[in-house]
């Protein structure tokens, strides 16, 4: 069985690394235009292959297709003969030109595009809302009293910002579970801004999103750098992917090859397990997969061990990252 970690300070127990779900947005809305639109019965492949990999815990939001994710997510849970309370599903509410109380008045919608499947953590999507962090916290902390959530997570959250809201939560006996941030081995400036430190110190579990900096720790860019020109999404827009962006990192995935290689496994792989591993029990990751093999691959990063050698080589290697 899969060691599992508890997210935060909260009863919840996830694998190190979970399933993403914003590919699965049927290309709907600004942030659905970044990936191809799935058909329900790949994205069923996708999460019955993380599930057989001992999977346990899928992120999804609201914004994603406004719904189209979370739909998309609860059918495909269900199509692997999954029950509520099998499996841990977070989402998060988009706060922008919103006020905090929002939150409880779109809960029901959340509900809905999830049932049969409870809301294990209800996250907020940005630092960007019309209403302060105390009052967000006060909303959540209400679904939390009325069990409507499990848990309550931030995203984006800077360190000032993230403290708030755990002491507002506090003043309500719940524990600020998670903040979810953009972190790879191509982008560290959460270590950097003190956000990891914080989080550490807070007993707050860090959520990584794009660990695989949207495909590049993988190489399969750097193998083929006209690849770029055949994806969705403005990743072909994008510096990191243009010429002088993929030589400033590919000395660290020729060193996660040859890493791989010793292990018999995949950089994409050994990426997500320094990400899982180099801070102990605090980060866990939920790379992206738009084929059932892309996540039966990420999901082999929870049977990796990295050394503590190879560990503080991708450290230097990364370091200008940060």
């Amino acid at each position: 069985m899969v060691m599992r970690r508890r997210l935060g300070r909260t009863q919840i127990e996830v694998t190190a690394v979970g399933l993403g779900c914003w590919q699965f947005s049927a290309g709907r809305g600004l942030a659905g235009r970044f990936w191809e639109a799935l058909p329900q019965e790949t994205v069923n492949g996708v999460v019955a292959a993380a599930l057989q990999r001992g999977i346990n815990w899928f992120d999804t939001a609201e914004m994603y297709g406004r719904g189209a994710s979370e739909r998309a997510l609860a059918a495909a849970l269900l199509a692997a003969g999954q029950a509520s309370g099998d499996v841990v599903v977070a989402t998060k509410w988009m706060p922008l030109f919103r006020t905090a109380g929002s939150i409880k008045a779109t809960i029901g919608e959340r509900q809905r595009c999830l049932a049969p499947f409870a809301i294990d953590l209800h996250q907020v999507h940005q630092p960007v809302g019309l209403s302060s962090v105390e009052l967000e916290m006060g909303a959540m902390a209400d679904l939390v009293a009325e069990q409507k959530i499990r848990a309550v997570g931030v995203s984006n959250f800077n360190p000032a910002r993230m403290r708030r809201a755990h002491e507002a939560l506090a003043a309500r006996q719940i524990p600020l579970a998670s903040n979810q941030v953009r972190y790879s081995l191509l982008d560290r400036r959460v270590e950097s801004d003190g956000t990891v430190a914080a989080a550490k110190a807070l007993g707050v579990t860090i959520i990584a999103y794009s660990p695989l900096g949207q495909g590049l720790l993988t190489g399969r860019y750097h193998e083929d750098p006209g690849f770029v020109k055949t994806r969705p999404g403005p990743r072909k827009l994008m510096g990191a992917f243009r010429a002088k962006g993929l030589e400033r990192s590919r000395r660290l995935v020729e060193e996660l090859r040859t890493i791989a290689a010793a292990h018999g496994a995949t950089a994409a792989q050994v990426a997500l397990a320094w990400l899982c591993q180099f801070h102990g029990d605090t980060v866990v990751v939920i790379p992206g997969a738009s084929r059932p093999q892309q996540a039966e691959e990420n999901a082999g990063a929870l049977e990796l061990s990295l050394s503590q050698a190879e560990l503080g080589t991708l450290d230097e290697s990364s370091r200008r990252f940060m």
